[in-house]
């Protein structure tokens, strides 16, 4: 290819390869133009077209703005919407490892082993006294009543 490129530099003859200028060089000489005279004309027409296209550029740029501001938004909400997700799923796993360890907390056979341990002994017959009655309506009104109530040491 450097051969190529040498052949192609020796076929352009010698005066065509020098194109540095030879003769005298252009002299500019400043001058002062005073315009302070002149005045100004104001085009009515002119005027007009550049207030319209003054407006249609704003109104151009105010919608392009609206576009990209409600397109940012949406990304937004959608990584809200991810993020509220993850951390719904978090509290939903959260809520069901919860409720496991209440069931086994609740547990009357645990809680009978862990009373035993204690020292705790079943109750006697008699001693323990219901509050709610099961055949009572919930929403009945009650009537108090006065009964004398025993206290039994413990032991």
């Amino acid at each position: 290819m450097a051969a190529a490129a040498m052949a192609m530099n020796g076929a352009i003859p010698a005066a065509r390869r020098n194109t540095f200028f030879t003769g005298t060089p252009e002299i500019y000489f400043a001058k002062a133009i005073d315009n302070s005279r002149l005045v100004k004309v104001e085009d009515l027409r002119r005027n007009r077209e550049m207030k319209q296209f003054g407006t249609a550029l704003a109104c151009l740029f105010l919608l392009v703005f609206t576009y990209a501001w409600q397109h940012f938004r949406s990304i937004e909400y959608g990584y809200q919407i991810e993020s509220s997700k993850r951390e719904l799923n978090n509290l939903t796993e959260m809520n069901r490892a919860l409720r496991l360890e209440d069931a086994s907390l609740r547990d009357p056979e645990r809680i009978d082993v862990i009373a035993r341990r204690m020292g705790l002994v079943p109750p006697e017959p008699g001693q323990v006294i219901r509050m709610d009655s099961a055949s009572a309506d919930a929403n009945a009104p009650v009537m108090a009543s006065i009964e004398p109530v025993t206290v039994i040491p413990g032991q």
